[in-house]
């Protein structure tokens, strides 16, 4: 079955299914309130004519209580399905090529599966503004590649896939993954579990504070101080029973309530800091434990899941139990926080300290394996976004990583974030006998986009994922663009300054690995004479240090490079044709210079007088 058919066929079910819990909603509701009626009328039948005995109003107060717990859970499960509902009509949107426009948007912090952190927080889309690629691809940000890949919950996920797309990984690596994402490709039920577990929330656990929590050295350690703390509690409280039920000594009250002060103030400021730091993550926690609940359920058998299943095992009870024996401590731990039990219950049972105690003695047990659970439940969560992406592009098949040499070979190349009714496909190739495509051509007629599609294949089959193509083969590559170079009035650096620094920055990458270049109007920020010596000076560089790459130009002088270079170097070019006052483009690859220019027309067609 097609997965459009088969996601229109789940989307149905799960709509029968919300309407369903609407009607369970209404009646239960109905029935609360014929409930409440009865018994206001039994109590008057009760208080007023004595017609029946005060003991039939338990009766409808049972009633009650049963019917509001199935009341919340028929809600939790409307709930539930409605996320799952949601979950398949975002996939569709993405296989029918409306996930840009709006079908999967939303609020970030109101939808699991819609906008990502990174368009809200933008943790690595901003993190290094100098990444040698990842603002001239697309992506992060609104309509980019991370958008349309990324399923996870956490942000361990988000980091684990933002990871992925920023840096290649080595030739077994991706292998690994590709592997991984095959045995997953089907396991749709998997992804719609993930995508609705826990509440409707956005979980932030932050990765690295989770580590620092879970290692640093151990605040309350004294195995003694935690058995005398429960038996100062019980002193305290057997001293007002002794004083008021059996009209004790007073005394024995001050020295009770003294001792458990003085243990108390002891180890207050220590407390404090092991209770503030758990303050917050409950929610977090809870959908971590529910991840960690689902994930433990699988067995798979390629190696990638395989170490990743085995990276969740631990001695004694499962991680999942575990965090939330955490959540517990936590929940209860923040009932001191009730004004009426942190006026007498919380201090005659030393709560706080208590607690702290007992959070201090999970962490010296599972603190250090909470960083290895959650990369764990990253990569599992990016696999399981690449997953969906596999299956629902069938025809999107895994590249080829060749471990030898310098290569790129793509056929029929398309631009994954392009609809599909719209992208032109292309093929290219660049290897150690053809390094450099100089790619000539119009304004408009398609340069910068073969770029982006070349190198935005390139990421996702680096990343392990598949690509947008009939056939891609490719060699383990750094890759650096100058597509999107911007200036900065804050940094005070112009565009051409911006651009030869990353020329810089891609030159230094050839020193550690085969480098694939993409130079989008290289140099054009300068006048015609230095940029004719400065781009044959860097183009020549680069490839004298091995890279392969394209370069587009609207100056034909260029194109002469390629013929100096040959048989290293081949020109391209892309054409137009104008029909009915308006420039036609048929956005095709075709060998040599091009011929013409449609600037002039261009600027005739939009108003100008020229």
């Amino acid at each position: 079955m097609k997965p459009s058919e088969e996601y229109k066929n789940r989307l149905e079910a799960r709509n029968k299914m919300v309407e369903r819990y609407k009607r369970l909603d209404l009646v239960v509701g109905n029935m609360r309130l014929v409930t409440g009626v009865v018994f206001f009328g039994m109590a008057w039948l009760a208080v007023g004519p004595r017609v029946i005995s005060g003991w039939w109003l338990l009766l409808p107060i049972a009633i009650f209580i049963v019917l509001v717990a199935r009341h919340e859970r028929i809600r939790a499960l409307g709930r539930r399905t409605q996320r799952a509902a949601a979950f398949y009509e975002r996939g569709l949107a993405r296989i029918e090529d409306r996930w840009m426009s709006g079908a999967i948007a939303g609020g970030a912090r109101a939808s699991p599966i819609g906008r990502s952190h990174l368009e809200t927080d933008r943790p690595y889309s901003e993190y290094n503004p100098s990444h040698p690629y990842a603002a001239d691809l697309d992506i992060f940000g609104k309509g980019s590649l991370f958008e349309l890949l990324s399923l996870a919950r956490t942000r361990s996920g988000e980091g684990a896939l933002a990871g992925w797309l920023l840096a290649p990984a080595s030739p077994t690596e991706i292998a690994k993954r590709q592997d991984a994402i095959d045995e997953l490709r089907n396991s749709l039920d998997l992804r719609e579990d993930l995508a609705i577990l826990g509440e409707d929330v956005r979980a932030a656990i932050h990765p690295e504070w989770m580590n620092r929590w879970g290692t640093r050295p151990r605040l309350l350690e004294s195995r003694a101080a935690r058995a005398v703390a429960p038996m100062l509690s019980f002193l305290m409280i057997a001293s007002l029973v002794y004083y008021w039920g059996f009209y004790g000594s007073g005394w024995f009250v001050v020295a009770a309530f003294s001792f458990g002060g003085a243990f108390a103030l002891h180890y207050r400021s220590r407390v404090r800091e092991v209770t503030d730091s758990v303050a917050d993550p409950v929610k977090d926690l809870q959908i971590f434990s529910l991840l960690l609940a689902r994930l433990e359920k699988e067995q798979w058998k390629t190696q990638k899941l395989v170490e990743l299943r085995a990276a969740l095992n631990t001695q004694g009870r499962p991680p999942s139990k575990e965090i939330r024996k955490l959540v517990l401590m936590i929940e209860w731990l923040n009932s001191r926080l009730n004004p009426a039990f942190a006026a007498i219950g919380a201090p005659l049972l030393l709560w706080g300290t208590q607690f702290a105690f007992a959070i201090e003695q999970w962490r010296s047990q599972h603190g250090t394996a909470i960083g290895r659970w959650l990369d764990a439940i990253g990569e599992l969560e990016a696999l399981c976004s690449l997953s969906a992406y596999a299956y629902e592009h069938p025809d999107d098949p895994f590249p080829e990583i060749v471990e030898s040499g310098t290569r790129v070979e793509g056929e029929d190349l398309r631009h994954p974030l392009l609809p599909a009714a719209q992208c032109v496909a292309n093929t290219i190739r660049l290897d150690r006998d053809r390094q450099l495509l100089i790619i000539s051509g119009s304004n408009m007629s398609g340069k910068s986009t073969l770029l982006r599609t070349v190198g935005v294949n390139a990421v996702l089959a680096l990343a392990g994922a598949p690509v947008r193509a009939k056939h891609m083969r490719l060699s383990s590559l750094a890759i650096g663009a100058t597509i999107r170079v911007m200036d900065s009035l804050q940094q005070g650096t112009s565009r051409f300054y911006a651009e030869i620094q990353r020329l810089r920055d891609i030159m230094e990458l050839t020193k550690n690995m085969p480098v694939l270049f993409l130079l989008d109007e290289i140099l054009h920020g300068t006048n015609s004479n230095d940029r004719a010596v400065g781009a044959e000076a860097v183009i020549r560089g680069l490839i004298d240090r091995g890279a392969i790459g394209l370069v587009t130009t609207h100056d034909l002088a260029l194109t002469r490079l390629a013929e100096s270079l040959a048989p290293r170097a081949a020109n391209f070019h892309f054409e137009d044709h104008l029909e009915n006052g308006r420039m036609v483009f048929d956005y095709r690859l075709h060998p040599g210079i091009v011929e013409k220019s449609n600037a002039l027309a261009l600027m005739r067609a939009v108003g100008l007088d020229v």
